[in-house]
């Protein structure tokens, strides 16, 4: 994998983590279980961000060594054999972890 393909994939990362920190802005956890639409939406977004972690090169995540790529590939993994309630809450988890 090259260095461009790498920063594709970073980028992704990027656009899908900020658009899930939009989308729970002024949000609290519950209202997952209100909105369907957010929900679905939110565990997208966790899917993709973490489907790109996962093709990141060893080398792009050694150079990037300040970001979490087990436990964002761990969170794909965990949305993906999920119950709708565990998604909701993994997909809220992760735009916080982002925010912060």
């Amino acid at each position: 994998m090259t260095q461009r393909e790498d920063k594709v994939r970073l980028r992704h990362m990027l656009d899908y983590s900020r658009k899930a920190v939009a989308m729970i802005e002024g949000r609290v956890r519950e209202d997952l279980g209100r909105d369907e639409m957010l929900c679905l939406a939110l565990t997208r977004a966790v899917e993709i961000v973490g489907e790109a972690a996962t093709r990141v090169s060893p080398a792009g995540q050694k150079r990037h060594g300040q970001i979490p790529w087990a436990e964002i590939i761990g969170l794909r993994k965990r949305s993906l054999a999920r119950d709708p309630s565990e998604a909701r809450c993994i997909a809220y988890d992760l735009a916080i972890y982002c925010v912060s």
